[in-house]
């Protein structure tokens, strides 16, 4: 087999120059102290706020994203994370002292934090700004070199954040690389120390291929069918509104968004009937004014706009029934709020994640039918308990599986960043966002400091009787 030389590999990749780039500077950036990684944080927090008119107008020519969202759901979270590493960053980086026991008498022992290297980040187009931002700040805060790939499908974003990091951060440190999936497909060529991707399986599973190529690390954050259950004894004005705002926000494309809803039969009308004066107030109470309101967003582009309508029209085909909205715009890649009743755990619309404002509701008449439903499918990235019977919520949380889980509530737990977020199975591998994201980037380094007591050399060849004898009492402590 012939050796390919490094001027070869950078003739053949266009990324392996600013891929060396970040790899010499990676171990000046590993010893930088929590000051030094403090002030780079700073230095793009500024420069997010500067830039907060820019990022709402970028979001909104991509697919039509309501100021108001854009605020809290991108530049507020970014924000928020920042805050909260800058305030712990140097607690996390000290080395933590564990533990030693008996038989290491004379020794002492730490697991230390040092930086896993180059990261690739590759971010999603359904949070362009935030899902990109996120772990960048937690890649820079473990001391790691960085480059990032946001989504072709929001050029605006993607120009934006261009700018913003050219910016803020020396090329050497962090750098951009815009384009379609032949730029992904290239970068993933490259011997990346960790690889960190947000999207779907289908690619989910390629990055992953990419990571074991090179015994890399690798963070997969997916999706899948996220369940909600409304049982009996749920508060139905709040399911219906926590649920609709969690399923609609962003105009349904979110990966923690309540794909489906299972409710009680006993309360399937009363709540249908919630969500529809959910929907009147939050978006008005006409099909016309729906489409017109400032406050709901767009299918990104033509191919998520026809996948989501194709689902829609087949399983209204198939006997669904639409309780709220049903209509769609193709010139507008407009998809009205819509909620669907009837459907059948074989109904087209449950096939696949809809990301998309589609809502379908399945009515159970005992518990056992949910739980089985939902561990029939994959394991969903999120779960929502809409229910006042702990016995009930404990049965759901330790009968089935869920990346995470809100209990009366939907979607909120990602702004925790005291809570790991992360999937499990398809729905992701590994977990971010505070103290988690800083471990994500991180190795941990076990250290063991030897004493000038140490028992171990009592063990040591040639192995007489005395050595023996040691031997056995050092097992005996453990019988």
């Amino acid at each position: 087999m012939r050796m390919v030389s490094m001027d070869e590999q950078s003739r053949k990749n266009p990324f392996q120059e600013a891929f060396e780039r970040l790899r010499a500077r990676r171990w000046e950036m590993s010893r930088t102290t929590a000051r030094e990684r403090i002030a780079r944080l700073e230095k793009l927090r500024r420069a997010i706020v500067e830039r907060r008119e820019a990022i709402y107008q970028a979001i909104h020519k991509d697919f039509r994203k309501p100021a108001a969202e854009v605020e809290t759901t991108e530049i507020l979270m970014a924000l928020t994370e920042i805050d909260h590493i800058v305030k712990n960053l140097a607690k996390w980086m000290k080395p933590r002292k564990v533990g030693t026991p008996v038989l290491l008498t004379g020794t002492r022992s730490e697991v230390r934090y040092e930086a896993k290297g180059v990261v690739l980040i590759i971010s999603p187009w359904n949070y362009p700004f935030q899902l990109l931002i996120a772990p960048l700040v937690a890649a820079v805060a473990a001391g790691n070199c960085v480059l990032l790939k946001p989504s072709e499908k929001t050029p605006h974003t993607a120009a934006l954040i261009d700018q913003l990091i050219r910016d803020v951060f020396d090329p050497s440190e962090v750098t951009v690389a815009l384009g379609g999936p032949e730029v992904s497909q290239a970068l993933l060529e490259l011997p990346f120390d960790h690889f960190f991707f947000t999207g779907g399986p289908k690619v989910g599973r390629k990055v992953m291929e990419a990571a074991a190529k090179f015994l890399a690390g690798v963070t997969l954050e997916l999706g899948g069918k996220s369940p909600a259950v409304v049982d009996e004894t749920a508060d139905l004005d709040a399911a219906a509104e926590r649920i609709a705002f969690g399923k609609f926000i962003n105009g349904g494309q979110t990966c923690v968004a309540p794909d489906y809803v299972m409710v009680h039969a006993s309360k399937e009308a009363e709540f249908l009937s919630k969500l529809g004066q959910t929907l009147a107030r939050f978006y008005g109470t006409t099909e016309e004014a729906r489409k017109a309101t400032p406050d709901f967003c767009r299918m990104v582009d033509d191919g998520q706009f026809n996948r989501v309508n194709k689902l829609l029209e087949r399983s209204v085909a198939s006997g669904v029934r639409v309780v709220e909205g049903g209509t769609a715009d193709p010139t507008s890649r407009y998809i009205a709020p819509t909620v669907l009743a009837d459907v059948k755990p074989d109904s087209p619309i449950m096939e696949e994640e809809i990301f998309g404002p589609v809502l379908p509701v399945l009515r159970y008449q005992r518990l056992d039918e949910a739980v089985r439903q939902i561990r029939e499918g994959t394991k969903p990235l999120a779960m929502y308990i809409f229910s006042h019977d702990r016995q009930n919520i404990e049965r759901l949380l330790s009968e089935t599986s869920a990346g995470g889980t809100c209990v009366n509530t939907t979607v909120v737990h990602f702004s925790n960043a005291d809570l790991p977020f992360g999937g499990i199975g398809e729905s992701g591998v590994g977990n971010y966002h505070g103290e988690f994201g800083f471990r994500t980037f991180s190795h941990e380094r076990a250290v063991l400091r030897q004493g000038p007591l140490s028992f171990l050399r009592t063990m040591f060849p040639p192995y007489t009787e005395k050595v023996r004898k040691m031997q056995r009492m050092a097992t005996r402590l453990f019988e």
